[in-house]
């Protein structure tokens, strides 16, 4: 495992976290992390393990890091997916291992990156590696089931994945938070996800495809926020519904302040800043601009 000391020169925090360098931090994060599901290097590395259907290779990219677990696992982990979603990954393990998927999600990862120029100089990359790195070491992994599985991950050889991957379990770290609050809130798996559609947060018709909810309880959910005043009788969100959505992403925070205390307010900044070149060679191309919002689209 890589996150079992943190290095002699790790940085150390400057006060308490300023919850508004924590929300910057953890979008740079998402950004940078994003591509690994829209490019088309993930569809292929994907075939050459036997698998093309889309969703079944997005489960099994996301979650090879926690090994070969049935699929009841993954639907626990993943949270706002339906189980006949998840239910479709069974056999993703019989065409080819956990640490073939893994390996094949770093190839495309560093094939992607290259693609669109995405350039570290050498001083670049370590700067970058010696925030993020104690960020991880530092972190507490109770029940950030995804978090910890990506940081048992073995680095790659590539300096450039293994940025990447670092980022992935920070951001992974969040969602698992995430997962807290929005329990916290009693807002379940289909409920989250209609609330985040109607604040704008991911296309109605994409959450739909993707989780695969159905009518009877994409309704249902529905009417739950109707009743909690969070949705009007159209299905649009209100103020409270608004308000609420927003409380949730400042709990969040408050819950991830502990995760970059280790390098502070300054270097949870000057992270975000030296990560942004992944998400510019990306954005360059056109790709986020039918996504936008999708932050948490995983």
């Amino acid at each position: 495992m890589h996150l079992d000391t943190l290095p002699d020169d790790a940085p150390t925090g400057d006060g308490p976290m300023d919850l508004n360098a924590v929300r910057d931090v953890s979008r740079a994060v998402s950004a940078a992390h994003l591509f690994i599901y829209l490019v088309p290097e993930t569809a292929e590395e994907a075939a050459e393990l036997g698998v093309t259907d889309r969703g079944p290779a997005y489960l099994a990219f996301r979650s090879a890091a926690m090994g070969a677990v049935p699929w009841q696992v993954t639907l626990a982990a993943f949270y706002n997916f339906s189980p006949r979603a998840v239910r479709a990954m069974a056999g993703v393990w019989d065409a080819a291992p956990p640490e073939r998927w893994q390996a094949a999600r770093f190839l495309a990862a560093g094939r992607a990156m290259r693609r669109v120029n995405v350039h570290f100089t050498d001083d670049h990359l370590a700067e970058a590696r010696s925030l993020i790195d104690p960020v991880v070491a530092g972190a507490d992994y109770a029940g950030k089931v995804l978090a910890a599985a990506n940081a048992s991950v073995a680095l790659p050889p590539d300096p450039l994945v293994a940025l990447w991957q670092q980022i992935t379990v920070a951001r992974e770290w969040r969602g698992d938070a995430h997962l807290v609050v929005l329990a916290d809130n009693g807002l379940g798996p289909c409920d989250c996800l209609v609330l985040h559609t109607a604040t704008g947060g991911l296309p109605t018709a994409l959450a739909r495809a993707t989780r695969q909810w159905d009518d009877e309880e994409w309704s249902a959910a529905t009417a739950r926020l109707v009743a909690r005043g969070w949705l009007d009788s159209h299905g649009v969100v209100t103020d409270a519904g608004s308000a609420a959505r927003e409380r949730i992403e400042v709990e969040t925070d408050e819950h991830c302040a502990a995760l970059w205390a280790p390098i502070g307010n300054a270097g949870a900044r000057r992270f975000a800043s030296l990560i942004a070149p992944i998400t510019n060679a990306f954005s360059a191309t056109g790709m986020f601009q039918t996504v936008r919002g999708r932050s948490d689209l995983a």
